[in-house]
């Protein structure tokens, strides 16, 4: 099977990727054979409370934060990362290499989405959803789940994408449905079912697919199959791939078993290797 097109990368133009390379990435995506690679670099306008006590010794987030945790995500600089974009493309040319964003909460933030995206340079806009709302401001799961219930963060959220889904045009892939469970307390909740949330899913998944948009099976950490089994039911058109690498070795990190799992529920290669699968039937 050929490897999909990794349709989620970060480099050193995403702020919190300080291990990231365009370059090198690109390197590894020849490396592994693939054919096409997007580099979607974070967009982000909300500004929220780190949990600076939840996070590793020398994250990077940490010097990003204020002393009291507040982080104010720094500004995207377009030009230069499509400089990079066009570099990357005369030093790899068999390597089909797409320029994008991942927009976070695009729907809260529509004046300054619009804004990024008026040049009309980009190949490939995930739209993500990264912060809930939290007391006076906003927080990230890490720091939701020991204020409230575990359950409710992940409804919360589920609820929170379907208003994404509903409230925003900049983007075409909506991408980690599953972005709490990354985080998930397993030693307070127990393992993840979700199947307990089948429901809120559906209802996400369902808005998306009305919304015409494709869904990602990001493989940061493996999706459940059950997620990409609703997706194909609640009437999903198609599924992208994406790695989120923040360091090239991540690159494209899962695609097989990710690839499978598409397949196993429905969901085909394009015609191109950098096409969004769509569905068999």
């Amino acid at each position: 099977m050929t490897v999909p097109a990794d349709s989620h990368v970060h480099s050193e133009w995403s702020w919190d990727a300080p291990q990231g390379s365009m370059e090198r990435s690109c390197a590894r995506a020849v490396e592994l054979g693939l054919t096409a690679i997007a580099f979607t670099e974070h967009v982000d306008h909300t500004v929220w409370t780190v949990a600076l006590d939840a996070l590793a010794p020398g994250d990077h987030l940490a010097t990003l934060a204020a002393p009291d945790g507040l982080l104010t995500p720094p500004a995207f600089d377009p030009a230069s990362y499509l400089e990079e974009i066009e570099r990357c493309r005369e030093r790899f040319p068999a390597l089909r290499i797409l320029s994008g964003l991942e927009l976070g909460e695009p729907h809260w933030h529509a004046a300054a989405v619009a804004e990024v995206l008026a040049p009309g340079r980009f190949d490939r806009v995930l739209g993500s959803l990264h912060c809930l709302p939290h007391r006076d401001g906003f927080a990230e799961p890490p720091g939701l789940y020991g204020h409230r219930p575990a359950a409710d963060v992940v409804r919360d959220y589920l609820a929170e994408v379907a208003r994404l889904a509903a409230g925003s045009e900049a983007f075409s892939v909506l991408a980690h449905i599953d972005y709490p469970i990354r985080y998930w307390p397993e030693r307070e909740a127990g393992p993840f079912d979700p199947t307990a949330f089948e429901e809120d899913f559906r209802h996400a998944l369902r808005t998306t697919a009305r919304s015409g948009r494709a869904l990602e099976i990001n493989t940061r950490i493996p999706l459940h199959a059950a997620i990409v089994r609703w997706w194909h039911e609640e009437g999903g058109e198609a599924v992208t791939f994406g790695s989120d690498a923040h360091e090239p070795a991540a690159v494209a990190r899962g695609f097989r078993d990710a690839a499978d799992l598409a397949q196993a529920n429905g969901f085909r290669p394009g015609r191109n290797p950098y096409d969004l699968w769509p569905r068999t039937d």
